[in-house]
Order: C-alpha cells, then sequence, then structure tokens
C-alpha cells in the first residue's frame, strides 16, 4: 500500500508548500482538495472554508495544470481528486474530469444524494442512481472512475449500503472510498465483511478517526453521546484490524491521510500518523 494525504487535512500550507512538505515527510502522493476559493481568504486557516492547500474550482484548468507540475516537481503521485462536486451537476463534474485528466488523477470523488429523513430513501436512492449513471458515462468517456464516499449523512453511510448503490455500474468507472472513521459517526460494520462486500468496487481509502462523547445528561437518566474527530491512535477505529482486512483481499492501492484532530501542529501529525500507519503495515 501507498500513503498519500488528502489536503483537507494541511490547510495551512499553500499548494507547493504542501506538495514539498509531503515529499519531505515521505508520502508517496498527494490527493488535492479541489473546490472554490473564498475571496478574500479568511486569516486564520481551518479545514474547510479557509484551506490555502486548495486547487481552486474556479480557476481551472489554470490551477489543475499548476497543481500537476508542483506535483510533478515534487515527485508526488496524484491517486484521486477530492472533490466537492454532487452527482446532480453533471456540468461541473465534467469540469472536474477534464482538471483529472491534466492532473494524471485516475480517479475523483463525486457525492451522491444526502438523506435527511425528509424524502423517502428509496425515492432519493433512485434519483441518485439515475443522475450518476450519468456521471458514470462521463468517466467512461473521460476513462477515469468516479467515487463515491462511504459518508454519515448521505445515502451510502455503510458498506453495505454503498455496494447496493455501486453495484448498478462498471467497477472500471464507478467506485467507493471507504472511510471507517465517517463510519465510526454513522454505518459501521465489520471491517473485514465491508471491504469483502465492496470487492471490486473498493478504490481508495480515507484514513482518519473518531470516538463517541457524553456530552450531557438527561433528566430521565439517558446519556446524550455525540461523535467527534480523534487521533488516529486515539479514536475508535482499530487501524490495525482494517489494514490487517485491507491486506487480505489484496488491496494495492492508496491510504489517503485526513486527519482532522487538533492535538498537534500538521506537521507533528501528519509525520506521527504516517510512521503510525508504516508500523501496521
Amino acid at each position: 500500500m501507498k500513503h498519500s494525504v488528502f489536503t483537507v487535512a494541511m490547510p495551512d500550507y499553500d499548494v507547493p508548500q504542501a506538495a514539498k512538505k509531503l515529499k519531505e515527510w515521505g508520502y508517496h502522493g498527494v490527493e488535492w482538495r479541489v473546490t472554490s476559493l473564498p475571496s478574500p481568504m479568511p486569516e486564520t486557516p481551518n479545514f474547510w472554508s479557509a484551506n490555502r492547500a486548495t486547487v481552486d474550482f474556479q480557476n481551472l484548468p489554470e490551477s489543475a495544470e499548476q497543481a500537476r507540475k508542483i506535483s510533478e516537481t515534487a515527485d508526488l503521485e496524484i491517486p484521486a481528486l477530492a472533490t466537492y462536486l454532487s452527482c446532480a451537476d453533471v456540468k461541473s463534474v465534467e469540469k472536474g474530469m477534464e482538471a483529472a485528466k491534466i492532473m494524471g488523477a485516475p480517479m475523483l470523488r463525486v457525492g451522491v444524494p444526502g438523506y435527511d429523513g425528509s424524502t423517502n430513501y428509496r425515492k432519493v436512492f433512485e434519483g441518485g442512481l439515475e443522475a450518476y449513471g450519468k456521471v458514470e458515462a462521463l468517466a467512461k468517456e473521460h476513462g477515469l472512475k468516479a467515487n463515491l464516499e462511504i459518508h454519515m449523512g448521505n445515502i451510502c453511510p455503510s458498506a453495505s449500503a454503498a455496494y447496493r448503490f455501486v453495484s448498478n455500474f462498471d467497477p472500471a468507472h464507478v467506485g467507493a472510498i471507504l472511510d471507517p472513521g465517517n463510519m465510526i459517526y454513522e454505518g459501521m460494520e465489520n471491517w473485514q465483511f465491508g471491504i469483502e462486500l465492496l470487492g471490486e468496487y473498493l478504490a481508495h481509502v480515507h484514513v482518519k478517526n473518531a470516538q463517541w462523547r457524553i456530552v450531557e445528561g438527561r433528566p430521565n437518566g439517558n446519556l446524550v453521546w455525540k461523535p467527534t474527530w480523534a487521533t488516529m491512535r486515539g479514536g475508535m477505529v482499530d487501524w490495525s484490524d482494517v489494514i490487517n482486512a485491507l491486506k487480505k483481499v489484496g488491496y494495492k492501492g492508496y491510504l489517503s491521510n485526513e486527519d482532522f484532530s487538533l492535538d498537534a501542529p500538521t506537521e507533528e501529525k501528519l509525520k506521527d500518523d504516517l510512521a503510525f500507519l508504516k508500523s501496521l503495515e
């Protein structure tokens, strides 16, 4: 397995700095965050609204060309692009795929519909299938793979739900991103079971950790628990179990770090995470 960082995890570095640092720290690749940047950029970096390690979607294709050159100079592969595109926005998905081709990335993340209970799941699921069919056609046309991410709050929060969705498509052009950290929030299953079920649709793995904490108690005595991000070593995902399960199915792709914990500075955290994951392999 190879190691990359999804640059959402390093908001305090700009694109050239991020590539230089990842190579220096020993990573093999970089999964660029691709979305529109705010203007002006807030002074204080954060993961989502002020992330400097972002390829600006509004400035494509120029920003994609720059990121490709920067990655090549740092001798980093680009295993995937992490976009925030919805499968319903076909025009933007095609623009994202054109960027992936420029950057030499074989895959990109394309989101499935969310689920909040306001519309029956079956109706949302069918609409998602219809929209993703158009995404699949674009992926075939561009010679790429579109990946949905197993994520809380959407119609694919578990490996089982993700398989039910992606199994309607060609695994050469539609895949799933396994994300055990997200699955602590919602959708946790036996890791090996889920990895075996996804089979040929398992395209990429996001690496982070999370845990549940008691936040309050109700008058009736019930405790209220809520999930939150945790350090790689300190959360509820036992990454040794996940890596062993990946080994059993012969997974040869990337483990892409998106550690959202705030216990240590970015450099210290990402260097320690890499050492930890390598020790488990």
